[in-house]
């Protein structure tokens, strides 16, 4: 069950992030691009973000952790591509400042969403 409520609320974040990043559409549908996008991206935060903040763990540190915001836009466009190529829905991202915008309000979003659902 909370890997539903946290796909809802990734979802609905997604959502948020398409409606004010002028960077970020929504692909194969405004409702299906956010949540295929979603679960491309609870996948990829799941297997793929722990192996590539570990590695880049010395530059989060020497860069006061402001890479982690180069992390987490990386992390989104990977989980845009593999939603459209895999699923044939998703997010489109423009640009990598896009990114790192779209995952600061996903982010932001998310927490908001997260603390009205009771989670966190």
């Amino acid at each position: 069950m909370e890997f539903f409520v946290t796909w809802l609320v990734t979802t609905l974040s997604t959502m948020v992030a398409i409606a004010i990043v002028p960077g970020i559409q929504a692909v194969g549908g405004s409702y299906a691009g956010p949540i295929m996008c979603a679960l491309a991206l609870a996948v990829v935060n799941a297997f793929i973000k722990p192996i590539a903040s570990f590695l880049s763990f010395p530059l989060t540190v020497i860069t006061l952790g402001l890479f982690r915001f180069v992390i987490n836009a990386l992390m989104l466009q990977l989980a845009s591509s593999l939603s459209v190529g895999l699923f044939g829905s998703g997010i489109s991202i423009d640009s990598f400042w896009s990114a790192v915008l779209g995952s600061i309000i996903i982010s932001l979003a998310a927490t908001v969403f997260g603390s009205l659902l009771g989670r966190g």
